[in-house]
């Protein structure tokens, strides 16, 4: 059990986004405190507030939400969890999505819809800037000038600190730094999946932060006779635990955000933050793959 009075999650180290904006490198996402298919209010609201407290308390810094979660609710949720917000926490979010219903995403990148996300995010979150906006998806039908642009002049008004990009190319993210400065990118990667691994290097060679969604997708990694599971039993954690070190030693720009709606399970994940592997462990676990 963690002792309640410590902050696991400062083990994780930390990391500054655009030069003045520090969070802590484990952080938390929101995208499993709605109902299924990412849609509509959780079953049981109070304990996500609870769950969002407690990670908090852990030393999580950094939260990730989104208009479309819910849509409308995470956002809410961590309002009613942290506001008012204490001078370290940092609340990314994303906007450029519309649902249709559970499990259903499409894009949508006009300015005026963007502008109208952004102003909605800073009421349900109940603050005057977002500190780190990120755009959930390219709209292929709309010029990327335009969806950046939007956001470059939200920024100019003071309604948004940073920008950030969800589920891009390396071609996509330089095209948009041409337009309005980047922090960060937001990419599907873990340890089974590791098709943005070019996207992280590209990201670590200039301190932009990568933030992996679906970081604890261990796949078929976590048998009785895999290397993640003998090496996570070496070092008395869990597979999980395992997958979120690998993650943090992987490069110094790598941001997880792992998600669950349970207070024991955020325990056990917050705690993968004090596992510190070798750099032999980190190839090997790394080799397990290909």
């Amino acid at each position: 059990m963690i002792n309640p009075n410590s902050r696991p999650a400062d083990a994780s180290g930390s990391f500054t986004l655009g030069g003045d904006l520090t969070v802590t490198r484990l952080g938390y996402g929101t995208m499993q405190l709605t109902g299924p298919g990412t849609w509509g209010q959780p079953a049981d609201r109070e304990n996500a507030i609870r769950v969002v407290r407690r990670a908090a308390e852990l030393g999580v810094t950094l939260f990730d939400s989104a208009d479309a979660y819910g849509p409308d609710v995470t956002s809410g949720i961590l309002r009613d969890a942290l506001y008012p917000y204490a001078d370290d926490i940092v609340i990314a979010t994303k906007v450029g999505q519309t649902r249709q219903g559970p499990g259903l995403w499409t894009p949508n990148g006009e300015p005026a819809h963007l502008r109208s996300q952004v102003e909605r995010e800073l009421r349900h979150l109940s603050i005057d800037r977002i500190d780190l906006l990120q755009l959930h998806r390219i709209a292929p039908t709309i010029p990327l000038e335009d969806q950046i642009g939007e956001l470059k002049t939200l920024k100019d008004e003071g309604k948004i600190r940073h920008i950030g990009l969800s589920e891009v190319t390396i071609a996509e993210a330089e095209a948009a730094l041409k337009i309005a400065p980047i922090v960060s990118v937001q990419n599907l990667y873990n340890l089974a999946q590791r098709d943005a691994e070019e996207l992280l290097d590209w990201a670590t060679t200039r301190s932009i932060g990568f933030i992996p969604w679906f970081p604890l997708a261990t796949g078929g990694l976590t048998g009785e006779t895999s290397p993640l599971t003998n090496l996570a039993a070496e070092h008395g954690a869990t597979p999980a635990q395992l997958a979120l070190a690998w993650l943090l030693k992987r490069s110094p720009v790598v941001l997880p955000i792992p998600g669950t709606s349970s207070i024991t399970h955020l325990e056990d994940n917050i705690r993968g933050a004090t596992i510190e592997l070798r750099d032999t462990e980190l190839a090997a676990l790394s080799d397990t793959v290909r």
